[in-house]
């Protein structure tokens, strides 16, 4: 396997409804059906959708969903979902809302007439390590939940609380305005501090395209998906890379600055296995969550980091 394809497998969770695509619901999910089928289908994960959203989704997702597991790879679609605030009593409700989602998809007859998805995975925002203990009482053990980190704050005490709760964090790392993106400082301290208490983490917002760059559009300097994802896997490996390097990977412009060789990748001085990436995605820099699909795989061939496009399989 080539290491961009290690790198990035399974990583990318498709945010189609959101800003800036804000695609309806009809459009996200015939998307997602289609990436799927396409041979780009080992960089998706998820299809996120708010749970307010489910009444839409189950309508509009009928016509695409896999209706039986008797086809090998004909799996459930996975699904990440947004419930309301870790401080707000809703996301009780909300949760017994996933309960009762996933117990009508796992029902033979209702899955043959409708098909099949599974959420197994929430994502939510904290601001105290209380709200974060109390949310999680109410979580099943077949669901990780994801607790945004507030933009700008001290993330330690929030994801010391996470690490022995067995929950992920999240940071947003981009947005619509250039206030909503967060310094390179910022998400380097995250990253440390995530490693430091071994709590895997996810992004969200601004990572369409592979290296840091200008978005003119917002008007503002963008991270890129391999330099967080380069970053997380390599601060795994090593626990003592300063905020300092981890800083100056997450502003590097020039992806040739990034190797990908036929053992696993590198970073100036600094290199990693096939092994060491495999194990770091899983245990780790868990992936990133992006309203477009098409942009990062277009941008890594335009690099020469993945073969030409193939058509999408019937």
């Amino acid at each position: 396997m080539h290491a961009v394809r290690l790198l990035l497998d399974s990583v990318l969770d498709y945010a189609g409804l959101f800003p800036p695509a804000k695609l309806d619901m009809r459009t996200t999910v015939a998307n997602f059906a289609r990436y799927r089928r396409s041979n780009d289908a080992w960089m998706l994960s998820r299809l996120i959708v708010p749970v307010t959203q489910f009444p839409e989704f189950v309508q509009e997702a009928d016509p695409h969903l896999p209706k039986t597991a008797d086809v090998e790879g004909d799996e459930p679609w996975p699904m990440s979902v947004l419930v309301a605030n870790a401080s707000d009593r809703q996301i009780v409700a909300d949760l017994e809302r996933i309960e009762r989602f996933n117990e009508r998809m796992e029902d033979r007859e209702f899955s043959r007439a409708h098909g099949r998805a599974r959420i197994d995975t929430i994502e939510t925002k904290a601001a105290t390590a209380h709200e974060i203990d109390r949310a999680l009482e109410y979580v099943p053990d077949d669901i990780f939940a994801y607790f945004e980190v507030p933009a700008g704050s001290d993330p330690r005490g929030l994801i010391t609380t996470m690490a022995s709760l067995d929950a992920g964090a999240k940071i947003r790392t981009g947005g619509l305005t250039p206030e909503a993106h967060p310094t390179p400082e910022f998400v380097a301290r995250f990253l440390k501090v995530c490693r430091a208490a071994e709590v895997p983490f996810k992004a969200t917002a601004g990572l369409h395209h592979p290296c840091r760059h200008m978005a003119t559009d917002v008007g503002c300097m963008q991270f890129g998906f391999l330099n967080v994802f380069i970053a997380g896997c390599l601060l795994w490996q090593d626990d003592t890379m300063s905020e300092t390097e981890i800083e100056a990977l997450l502003v590097e412009e020039d992806a040739r600055q990034f190797e990908f060789g036929p053992h696993g990748l590198a970073w100036r001085r600094r290199a990693l296995k096939f092994d060491e990436i495999a194990e770091a995605r899983e245990r780790f820099a868990h992936g990133f969550g992006s309203c477009s699909f098409d942009e990062p795989l277009a941008d890594l061939r335009a690099l020469g980091l993945l073969p030409a496009n193939e058509e999408v399989a019937s």
